[in-house]
């Protein structure tokens, strides 16, 4: 199909399944969802997804993050920081023993297991800011905690993998490794922080001298990709490179005006065919003809994000219903999951099958999570 015809469906079936959804009182994210499953390769085989309409989803998706640190209140953000620690902790580590026990007493050996563990603790939180936004609470110190905690939850992912692959590839690993590992993400982050802060606001101060129109939008756009590239440099998800380009510049004077313009062209255009995206990647055939163990599998990644995060938020002092909002908020794997799996697939260590009951429940837990959140903030 022409690029062009394929954009133009996949625009206006976000824009219409998004809105029967919000009709049904359902996020719009859902109906989003869907509609991609219904043109994909699960039914109409509609879209082919090529890299080209694969690209403008990725960029759909930092954006996404990139409006939601413009949308964090940074002194909240600092506030929570203890709290989405031990929330990314407990949220990383019972996943991690749930996955490799259920793959172990099924039979898989101890390498595979020890993946399928692995690939159940990355949270995605993409999905999730789409939908608190839509609800209104990514302000909140609920919605604050979830992108704290989902910060640290890639970092610990990030140890997680690289100490797995280490195993696989040299039978065992070093101290040396994990240390240059964490030396490089602090410097990201500190470095980041502190001169990124002062730079970006004078860079965004200056680019109100080239008289052109929407220079300083640009310029907002330029350090929020390079950000992303940066955060891959060092290893790190691009979407986290994003989300703490947007911190740093919600503290400029500007940033009113840039996320107003970031939400019209996001919205427009990049983060409709994000969302559809997901759909239409996705292969409903898989989770059904997946057997019992993925079922199981998908069942347990579901609760050990919610047990895990629910039982480090009420140890952080939030009331029972933030708790199971903060745990739901966590379920979803989507790409970092897919890459976790994925580059098992790579180094040999997962087989065809075994892969396949990852994507299962990469896909369970992307499409059980926005029903659930509308349910967490909305059942009162």
């Amino acid at each position: 199909m022409d690029v062009f015809l394929e954009l133009a469906v996949i625009l206006i079936t976000a824009k219409l399944a998004g809105y029967i959804s919000s009709r049904l009182g359902l996020p719009a994210a859902l109906g989003q969802i869907v509609g991609g499953i219904l043109l994909g390769p699960s039914l109409l085989n509609f879209v082919t997804y090529d890299e080209g309409i694969r690209l403008i989803a990725d960029l759909g998706v930092v954006m996404l993050l990139f409006l939601a640190g413009l949308e964090t209140d940074i002194e909240e953000f600092k506030r929570v920081g203890l709290p989405a620690f031990l929330i990314a902790v407990l949220g990383v580590a019972i996943p991690f023993l749930l996955g490799y026990a259920i793959a172990f007493k099924w039979g898989y050996p101890q390498m595979q297991a020890l993946f399928l563990g692995g690939v159940m603790t990355a949270t995605s939180v993409s999905l999730t800011v789409n939908v608190l936004m839509e609800l209104k609470k990514l302000r909140t110190r609920v919605g604050t905690t979830i992108l704290a905690a989902a910060v640290v939850d890639d970092v610990l992912g990030i140890i997680i993998l690289t100490i797995l692959v280490a195993i696989n590839t040299k039978g065992t690993v070093y101290a040396k490794d994990i240390e240059i590992i964490l030396m490089e993400i602090a410097a990201f982050f500190v470095l980041s922080y502190l001169l990124g802060k002062r730079a970006i606001k004078k860079l965004l101060k200056t680019s109100h001298r080239i008289n052109l129109p929407e220079t300083v939008t640009t310029v907002a756009l330029v350090v929020m990709l390079f950000f992303a590239y940066l955060a891959e440099y060092f290893q790190i998800a691009a979407i986290t490179g994003a989300y703490l380009a947007g911190i740093l510049v919600a503290g400029s004077g500007d940033a009113r005006k840039i996320t107003d313009k970031i939400i019209t062209i996001g919205y427009a255009f990049f983060i409709p065919i994000f969302l559809v995206g997901v759909g239409a990647e996705t292969n409903a055939k898989v989770i059904f003809t997946a057997g019992t163990f993925a079922l199981v599998y998908s069942l347990l990644a579901v609760i050990g994000k919610v047990l895990g995060c629910g039982v480090g938020a009420l140890l952080s002092k939030f009331k029972p219903e933030e708790a199971l909002q903060i745990g739901i908020g966590m379920i979803p794997r989507m790409e970092v999951g897919l890459i976790m799996a994925n580059i098992g697939l790579v180094e040999g260590v997962l087989d065809r099958a075994a892969f396949s009951m990852a994507i299962a429940m990469v896909m369970a837990t992307t499409l059980v999570t926005p029903p659930l959140l509308k349910w967490a903030f909305t059942r009162d």
